[in-house]
């Protein structure tokens, strides 16, 4: 179990007998307040103090009681002189944000979240130190920001401990419950008070905590006092983890106030147009006390339910409907596909069809259905499927018509975009004469069988599909004549790509059905792509695609370009198992069918994948693999042209409320979490780190742990959470969430654990810190998410460079295009790394965003009489920081820092215009050669292989021009957004040199011109 416990070996003062622990084990004590932290440093620990020269020494660092001074040993110093006096502590820092970490040769051994650094003196001098724990570390950081806050009225705080707002209101509902006033009551009305402010504790453990804090009272009695009320609550009811937040947002208070609530929004949550009155609105929604309520202020408790609310899910809520572009043909779209989907459970195993697997399915947003339909008793067709009989027993098989109707009911009550009904046919022809009847009788006007045209390039869009029911089945050549004819008989379950093909007979009325969705012949050898016609769908068996995927993905994705393609699971997956669908969405595939009934990690992925677009079952696939001329291969290692390659830095904090695996017994109640967090995409992003394993501890496991992760197509990535029990015998399912990389929400987010068969575990969730930049540290907690590209080094600027496609004229044009996509590669970069440095000035990890940047570099500059050192001047609408006087080095190089930012900026939002306008003509210029690239190859001499190396190149040279264009184009808009939050967060942290009515109206004038800039790209500029 992870403990902080007061070691007597590490101990200099004996006969201290306080624990400090993050458990949840009752004979241990939880950090719930500042006294907490600041007894803690009283009884001292041992710290690592790191020094610039690469060397690291062990301290024993403790706090002098009268809160004066902060004293190490052993030192060559003297006693009186190995010591730091908390007046002259600047700032206190989390993480490894000074000068010497950075340059410390053994800082990549060191943990981030083990790692503070205490600055003080005028010249800001760093004390570089690292806990055994981030728990320690935020012991240490909490209760020195705690004492810097309070350096005015140091000894008050223990005396205030037991007026704090959250006491006061503890003690207000104990006064309610205690009928009889007598300040005292029984322990069964006492465990039902908390079990009501706090329904997720366990009335056992709330029993067994008045018993610990009775029995150190030696007292045995079944009443319970108000101080022990109050004790036990604050001891079972704090996060620490939450407890440490809230001191850092609250500027070391105890509770938040609106202002408070409003920097944490904006700056780390990301939540753009927040106002006072919101955070007013929500203090009042979730504060628990009547006067904290009144007074505008959210304690703890408060705080805990606001963390763990809907509002603070890691999911984006905006993706909770629909936000794609549905206007896109139905080929440009991953398609929520079902297979056998009659099914409860497995094929081999499971029960007979049973209508509810097309309900659950429907429910999910599935958008296609497989229908295999076989010869029914008394004229009546009916659905295969299922296990087969018992001898001598009747099949039992689900009618054709009860299905339609089960569908008809369903089709549209989850997404009101279309359904694909995937129609096996293996009846007779009386019998599919019955099936149009049916079909006809319950779709009627929803049927879509209108005969596309033979010119159309591409299907129609969602928007015209709009609750329609789409057939997918053989359809008799144009050429036909009479009423019924013959079609190939393609058996799905046949893997073996070389097998003779039978003939089956296919009525007319049935063929007319089949509009968009026309089953075209097997490809698992060859991509039908000349001659397809649009609404013709490739069917692949998973060996088949597979293979396709391997051999020639490029071809594949090419292909799925203007062409539906389905791809089934192997008949040898008797288990009803699922194939993986990230193999065959990296390649374009569309009808990718899962075994809905089947649980696991590969339903998980299927199902969180369909949640970002509204859940409506059609996810828009990304733009280079919509494009009629890009370059893109599924099985790339590295970044993608003209994509903009992410660093996702997710910190795992906590866990709660974990419940014991299904079927677990060997180890009774005992629970040993961790955490796996896996990427999903591209071959080049999949990953998976863990954190270590907590003992004995399912209601609030401390992970602090934190990931890195690069991701080069954001648009194709997935998230997935699994928590796991460790156990020597095999490790135990607890529960997972799967969220697509577009849905993540950047901030402290909680993530809602779901079991295996995907039902929300209640209570259970996981405690984290998301933030997305891109690889040079740019953007910030809410960075945009398709935001800048990587930090240009060699390897990206590989992936950057324009290749020789072999044919002069055509070479010729795209060498215009070199020097404008380094000018813009040298803005972004340039820009960024400007950022970068303002960010480690501060003090601060480029997760920060620039808002925090400002309010920590606008502490720095205020001078002791409490009035700024520099004051904000904007000059052509960029806002600019003047000295007021001499200013000390220390910040002389920070404002130096500041204005090469805002240089760097200007010069890109200036220059943007231009060099794009050049990167856009040279596309142009060059896609004027793409009809004739074949004829002009031809005529060079260019064939086969050489030919394809041309086309291959020049789509390589589009792909990479229509990218840079894109990002120089994200990039302008991001330092216009940057600009306005500079100048925003100048504003409220008083650096404005005019009267605040004066400064306000200059302000908006301001705003409004950086508004102009960003407003010029709707007008046809950039």
């Amino acid at each position: 179990m992870r403990r902080l416990k007061w070691d007597p070996s590490n101990q200099k003062c004996g006969g201290r007998k306080k624990t400090v622990s993050f458990s949840s084990m009752p004979s241990e004590k939880k950090i719930s307040s500042a006294q907490d932290c600041i007894s803690f440093m009283q009884a001292g620990c041992e710290l690592k103090k790191v020094r610039p020269n690469s060397r690291i020494y062990n301290r024993f660092f403790t706090l002098d009681p009268d809160l004066q001074a902060l004293r190490w040993e052993p030192s060559k110093k003297d006693l009186d002189k190995a010591k730091l006096d908390i007046s002259a502590i600047k700032e206190i820092r989390l993480g490894k944000n000074t000068e010497t970490f950075r340059n410390n040769g053994l800082a990549d051994q060191i943990c981030e979240d083990c790692a503070f650094s205490i600055l003080h003196g005028e010249n800001y001098e760093s004390l570089d130190l690292v806990a055994h724990s981030a728990d320690v570390a935020n012991i240490w950081v909490s209760g020195l920001r705690y004492l810097v806050s309070r350096s005015k009225q140091p000894l008050d705080f223990m005396e205030d401990n037991q007026n704090t707002p959250r006491i006061l209101w503890l003690k207000t509902m104990f006064e309610a419950a205690d009928v009889d006033g007598n300040g005292i009551m029984l322990e069964d009305t006492a465990v039902d008070l908390i079990k009501q402010l706090n329904p997720t504790l366990k009335e056992s453990k709330i029993r067994l905590k008045f018993k610990e804090i009775q029995k150190s009272k030696e007292k045995l009695t079944t009443r319970v006092t108000e101080e022990e009320f109050c004790e036990a609550f604050c001891e079972l009811c704090t996060r620490p983890e939450v407890y440490f937040l809230l001191v850092q947002i609250s500027k070391n208070k105890e509770y938040l106030d609106a202002n408070d609530l409003m920097l944490f929004l904006e700056a780390e949550q990301g939540v753009a147009h927040i106002t006072e009155d919101v955070c007013s609105d929500i203090i009042r929604r979730y504060e628990l006390s009547e006067e904290g309520r009144q007074k505008g202020f959210l304690a703890i408790d408060g705080f805990t339910q606001y963390l763990l609310s809907p509002e603070c899910d890691i999911f984006d809520p905006e993706h909770k409907s629909v936000v794609q572009d549905m206007t896109q043909p139905l080929s440009h779209y991953y398609i929520s596909t079902s297979h056998h989907t009659c099914l409860t459970e497995d094929q081999g195993q499971g029960p007979a069809a049973d209508l509810h697997g097309y309900v659950r399915a429907l429910q999910m947003g599935c958008r296609s259905l497989e229908l295999d339909v076989i010869e029914g008793p008394e004229d009546e067709p009916v659905l295969r499927g299922g296990r087969s009989p018992a001898p001598g027993a009747a099949a039992a098989h689900l009618s054709f018509r009860s299905v339609l109707e089960v569908i008809n009911k369903f089709a549209f009550a989850t997404s009101e975009y279309p359904l694909i009904l995937c129609l096996g046919v293996r009846c007779s022809l009386p019998q599919q004469k019955v099936m149009v009847q049916h079909l006809r009788t319950v779709f009627g006007d929803q049927l879509y069988t209108e005969a596309p045209l033979p010119s159309e390039s591409y299907l129609p869009s969602l928007e015209k599909l709009k609750r329609r029911i789409l057939v997918e089945g053989k359809k008799l050549p144009a050429d036909s004549q009479g009423s019924d004819g013959e079609v190939t008989d393609d058996e799905e379950e046949d893997e073996e790509a070389e097998r003779p093909t039978g003939r089956m007979q296919l009525c007319r009325e049935l063929s007319d059905l089949v509009s968009l969705c026309q089953a075209a012949q097997r490809g698992d050898s060859e991509l039908a792509m000349r001659g397809q016609n649009a609404w013709e769908v490739c069917s692949f068996s998973e060996s088949g695609a597979s293979r396709l995927a391997s051999e020639c993905p490029e071809d594949l994705v090419s292909h799925n370009k203007r062409f539906l393609s389905r791809v089934r699971p192997s008949a040898a997956r008797a288990d009803s198992s699922n194939l993986n669908p990230q193999d065959f969405w990296n390649c374009g595939c569309q009808l990718v069918a899962m075994n809905f009934q089947t649980p696991g990690p590969r339903m998980d992925l299927h199902t969180g994948w369909f949640l970002q677009n509204g859940g409506c079952g059609y996810v828009l696939r990304p733009s280079v693999m919509r494009d009629e001329v890009s370059y893109f291969r599924a099985d790339t290692k590295g970044a993608v042209p003209g994509a903009s390659p992410l660093a996702l830095r997710l910190k795992v904090i906590s866990g709660q409320h974990f419940p014991k695996p299904r079927g677990a017994c060997a180890k009774g109640d005992v629970i040993d979490p961790y955490v796996c967090v896996e990427i999903h995409g591209l071959p080049a992003d999949r990953a998976e780190q863990r954190t270590r394993t907590v003992q004995d501890n399912s209601d609030n496991p401390i992970f602090d742990e934190t990931f890195e992760f690069q991701v080069n197509l954001p648009e194709l990535a997935a998230v997935r959470f699994v928590v796991l029990d460790d156990d020597y015998i095999g490790d135990e399912f607890i529960g997972q969430y799967t969220i697509p990389f577009e849905c993540l929400q950047p901030g402290y987010r909680h993530v809602p654990l779901r079991s295996f068969v995907g039902d929300v575990l209640e209570h259970a969730t996981l405690f984290v810190h998301v933030a997305i930049t891109n690889r040079s540290g740019g953007g910030g907690a809410r960075a945009p998410k398709r935001s800048l590209s990587a930090r240009m080094g060699k390897k990206v600027r590989e992936d950057t460079a324009l290749r020789n496609v072999g044919l002069k004229t055509v070479d010729d044009v795209f060498k215009t295009a070199v020097h404008p996509l380094r000018e813009a590669i040298d803005m972004r970069e340039n820009m960024q790394n400007a950022i970068v440095s303002i960010k480690e000035l501060c003090g601060l990890p480029p997760i920060a965003s620039l808002k925090q940047c400002l309010l920590t570099l606008s502490s720095r500059l205020i001078t002791s009489d409490n009035t700024p050192s520099v004051f904000l001047v904007m000059k052509d609408s960029f806002p600019y920081l003047e000295p007021v006087g001499a200013i000390p080095e220390v910040q002389k190089k920070m404002l130096a820092a500041y204005d090469l930012m805002i240089q760097e900026s200007r010069f890109l939002i200036e220059m943007a215009e231009s060099v794009h306008e050049k990167i856009v003509q040279c596309q142009k210029a060059g896609m004027e050669f793409h009809e004739e690239l074949h004829n002009l190859g031809a005529k060079e001499g260019l064939k086969g292989r050489k030919l394809s190396k041309a086309s291959e190149s020049f789509a390589w040279n589009i792909t990479v021009l229509k990218g840079q264009g894109d990002l120089l184009k994200n990039a302008k808009n991001e330092a216009l957004e940057n600009m306005k939050q500079i100048q925003l967060a100048c504003l409220s942290c008083g650096l404005s040199k005019t009267p605040s009515s004066s400064a306000e109206a200059k302000g908006k004038r301001s705003l409004e011109a950086i508004e102009e800039k960003e407003s010029s790209e709707e007008n046809g500029k950039l």
